[in-house]
């Protein structure tokens, strides 16, 4: 089977900077509690002119310039988001408009929330795979700050905003395996179907962190299985940046070499279907990321979801 290579990322930061001492201020908390708790020392939050599709635009721009490609050999656009601007035009939709993607090639949203970006990738293989085409672009994006209570300790100090796009090259040549799951649980709750107006982000903290260290390396375990491989075959475990003791638990877990998993969430915090392509375009732009390696990304949230996949790193100039 065909697999997908990354041969390109892109990022967007938003333009304000929130820290624990911040939120200190306006919420019963503090550096100490955040960050004990969830290894979340700071987030950034959309300025009035962001919103999911701005940063969705400027990371995929990025990532296309950096990939070498031109916007007409792009053949699938898949964005991954759960709090876009607008239920229509989608961020995808968007982001075909502003880049001048082909009119002819697809390009639509998936929310899988924090698992959004594996399901992305997911559809973008099949699209490549039975449409014909090459290159995928497929982003995560967030403004989450627009879907927060600020007054609801158990949820304003997590989420922040972002989004990162990767270019994906089809390829015979490659290790690639891809697992999605889903159980229905409004552990992790989001009213309505536009993010106006709509209630704020809901979450049961206990059931998450039970539902996450369960389903993190049954996933992992179930990427490796397909593909053949062992944890030890890994350069880097990229998971969604939810809580730095879920990730620790279940490198215990796994008997893991915590070094392979990457940590970024106390400078992003929880930016949902972004944290896994942001913390791709970080790991690629500071050198961490060197061709011919093999990554295990796992996602798991809202839904509940859950998503890996194995893939190696092409590469190009950052």
């Amino acid at each position: 089977m065909e697999g997908l290579k990354l041969i390109a990322t892109g990022g967007a930061r938003p333009g304000r900077l929130v820290t624990n001492e911040e939120l200190s201020k306006t919420v019963d908390t503090s550096d100490e509690w955040i960050s004990t708790r969830t290894g979340i020392r700071q987030r950034y939050f959309c300025t009035p002119e962001q919103n999911a599709a701005t940063l969705a635009i400027e990371a995929a721009q990025q990532a296309l310039e950096r990939s070498g490609l031109s916007p007409a050999q792009i053949d699938c656009c898949v964005c991954a988001t759960l709090s876009g601007p607008t239920a229509s035009p989608s961020v995808a939709c968007q982001v075909q408009r502003a880049l001048g993607l082909p009119e002819n090639r697809p390009a639509f949203d998936v929310n899988a929330a924090c698992s959004g970006f594996i399901y992305g990738t997911a559809a973008a293989h099949g699209l490549l795979t039975t449409l014909g085409g090459r290159y995928a672009l497929v982003i995560g994006c967030e403004a989450l700050s627009r879907l927060m209570d600020p007054t609801d300790r158990s949820t304003c100090v997590l989420f922040g905003d972002g989004a990162g796009a990767v270019v994906f090259e089809l390829s015979s040549d490659t290790v690639f395996a891809v697992s999605l799951g889903a159980r229905g649980d409004d552990a992790i709750r989001v009213g309505g179907p536009n993010p106006s107006g709509s209630e704020p982000i809901q979450m049961d903290g206990k059931a998450v962190f039970r539902f996450a260290v369960s389903a993190l390396p049954l996933c992992l375990n179930e990427v490796l299985g397909k593909a053949q491989l062992t944890l030890d075959d890994l350069d880097w475990v990229v998971c969604h940046q939810a809580n730095s003791r879920i990730i620790d638990h279940c490198v215990r877990h796994l008997g893991a070499n915590p070094a392979k998993f990457y940590k970024n969430m106390d400078r992003f915090g929880n930016t949902s279907a972004a944290s896994i392509p942001v913390a791709l375009n970080e790991m690629a732009e500071t050198g961490l990321l060197v061709p011919g390696q093999t990554l295990g990304c796992i996602g798991f949230g809202g839904g509940l979801t859950w998503g890996g996949m194995l893939l190696q790193y092409k590469g190009v100039k950052q």
